[in-house]
């Protein structure tokens, strides 16, 4: 087993290692599919989210010990990384790995547990006046977040947690295993937002926004903006979460 702990919350470290015992018994669920996700609290009183990733399948056993990193560490060094670039995500606190027949088993995600009580996703199913008052704070959030440099690959509406807080809205990323980093050109970062469900008007204030953060033309970020959405949407995918 391989245990990385934040060096803030190293006096965890007894415990923290105890998590894979532990993960099935204790804690609430607040996810269940492929991954589960439990909030479980630490001896000192920190509220804490794990996230246990299936086991790889196959060969993938062994590409994510010894030629890739895993899901796990991913996204606990893509936390790090994000939050040193002033980009919203729930602090980092450790990754476990376990091994087995030599290759990579279950692995753990430990962070702690947001604050941000909703998610984007509540937005998907019918419009809701709450939406509206998102659309401009979170066009600067991405754009904040592409002129760091930094891509999420699955910037949908289920990896993203908001909240108004002391009358500002802020917003955190989650799933952040699959990112990347580098220049995001225009087309990028248009493309990065196909994933997000709203009406049209929502797009077409968020593009002005995101241009205007990030510099760039506002009709041609409205005009990529709707054409990668429609794209991935329309493109033999069900758009079951569209309403216009």
């Amino acid at each position: 087993m391989k245990t990385v702990i934040n060096p803030t919350y190293e006096a965890l470290r007894t415990w923290i290692e105890t998590i894979p015992q532990i993960f099935a018994q204790q804690g609430e669920v607040i996810y269940d599919e492929r991954n589960q996700v439990r909030a479980l609290t630490a001896p000192d009183g920190t509220k804490i989210c794990v996230k246990r990733f299936h086991v790889p399948r196959f060969l993938n056993k062994y590409i994510y010990r010894y030629v890739r990193a895993g899901k796990a560490q991913r996204a606990y060094e893509n936390g790090l990384y994000l939050l040193a670039h002033q980009v919203g995500t729930p602090e980092p606190i450790a990754y476990i790995e376990e091994y087995q027949h030599g290759g990579l088993g279950y692995s753990y995600l430990i962070t702690r547990l947001s604050t941000l009580k909703h998610l984007h996703r509540e937005f998907t199913q019918a419009y809701t006046p709450a939406l509206d008052a998102t659309i401009r704070p979170l066009a600067r959030f991405a754009a904040h977040m592409h002129e760091e440099g930094i891509l999420h690959l699955d910037f949908s509406p289920g990896n993203i947690l908001w909240d108004s807080v002391d009358g500002e809205y802020r917003f955190e990323i989650i799933d952040i295993n699959r990112m990347a980093f580098g220049r995001v050109s225009m087309k990028a970062g248009c493309r990065s937002l196909c994933r997000l469900c709203a009406r049209t008007s929502f797009f077409d204030e968020f593009a002005d926004e995101y241009a205007k953060a990030r510099h760039l033309d506002p009709d041609q970020c409205r005009h990529w903006i709707h054409y990668y959405r429609n794209r991935f949407w329309h493109n033999g995918r069900k758009a079951k979460y569209q309403y216009d």
